[in-house]
């Protein structure tokens, strides 16, 4: 990303466009396994803090979508499976640089310093963590380039379908790139104004939404100012998945090894499927890609139902992309 940002905008061109969406690929697609492993070790998805992880996951699936077309609209193609990260990590690009992205159930510390990390805008109207480059930033540099190289948008092989609760749209003019990448921003982040201000929605956006799980109250206006004081938001019991280590459980007994080797399959399946859909497979390599996402969640939860000899805490999936 600073190599990227450091070029002047009037020397930046559809070939800095390309590389930049590119980044942005494995910038959404490295959240999707962190909020996934919190998400599925929630025991009663039905509370509160599982249906506000269980949305952001959906926004962010959302987001890969819209890059994806973005990509293809300026003759460039995803590669979905090549921008998957390894944890624990960086993000990708160099975005919020000194965090750490590691895979564990839900906890405090998660919230705090991995999911807030990752969402956190260049000024929180609600600040709980230090400011950071954020990936609002990267974005509205991306957007004031679409704006500058005012690039020919091509409609072919984009896709149409519904996310979660958003309707991804194929971006054929200048006006649906804006829309697009300020969606991005703001479900995100929020505005400069609200934290409520995530175009069709009254959700709060994503950094404040999981600062609402770890303050354990509703962020509301009180005295003229954002704070986390409105109605209570209790922590959920949550499987006691431990940390994925570096080398991933490789001495794990047999049966978690089988279970991690047949997520690690099914996980690659779901990134070949989707860069099948963007290099013209369309709507049924899509389809089947979200088909064998499902598949995740039964190994995951064996995995975090499995308990690791001389502690407390069990396993969990590792996310490693087959090569």
């Amino acid at each position: 990303m600073t190599r990227l940002l450091s070029v002047p905008q009037r020397q930046r061109d559809i070939h800095w466009l390309r590389s930049a969406l590119q980044l942005a690929v494995g910038l959404e697609l490295a959240t999707l396994p962190p909020y996934l492993c919190a998400w599925w070790s929630v025991k009663d998805r039905n509370s509160e803090a599982a249906r506000l992880i269980k949305r952001v996951i959906d926004d962010e699936m959302y987001h890969l979508g819209v890059v994806c077309n973005l990509t293809l609209a300026v003759g460039g193609r995803p590669r979905v499976r090549q921008a998957a990260p390894v944890y624990p990590g960086p993000l990708p690009g160099g975005v919020h640089k000194g965090v750490t992205i590691h895979l564990s159930g839900l906890t405090k510390a998660l919230v705090h310093d991995v999911m807030m990390a990752i969402e956190a805008p260049e000024s929180p109207l609600a600040r709980s963590v230090g400011a950071a480059p954020s990936i609002g930033v990267f974005y509205e540099d991306l957007l004031q380039t679409f704006r500058s190289v005012s690039p020919e948008l091509s409609g072919t092989g984009q896709l149409s379908v519904r996310i979660g609760s958003d309707l991804l749209r194929p971006a054929a003019t200048p006006d649906d790139v804006d829309r697009s990448i300020e969606i991005i921003k703001e479900q995100g982040e929020g505005t400069d104004s609200s934290p409520d201000d995530t175009f069709e929605n009254d959700h709060p956006a994503h950094y404040y939404a999981f600062g609402e799980i770890y303050h354990g109250r509703r962020l509301r206006v009180t005295r003229g100012t954002w704070q986390y004081d409105g109605a209570v938001v209790p922590f959920p019991a949550a499987r006691p998945m431990a940390r994925v280590p570096a080398d991933g459980w490789p001495h794990a007994p047999a049966r978690v090894r089988t279970l991690l080797d047949q997520f690690d399959t099914t996980y690659t399946a779901v990134l070949d499927g989707l860069d099948s859909a963007w290099s013209g497979g369309g709507g049924r390599a899509l389809s089947a890609a979200v088909h064998s996402m499902r598949g995740l969640e039964d190994l995951a939860v064996q995995l975090m139902e499995t308990g690791i000899a001389g502690g407390k805490s069990t396993y969990g999936p590792r996310f490693r992309a087959h090569s």
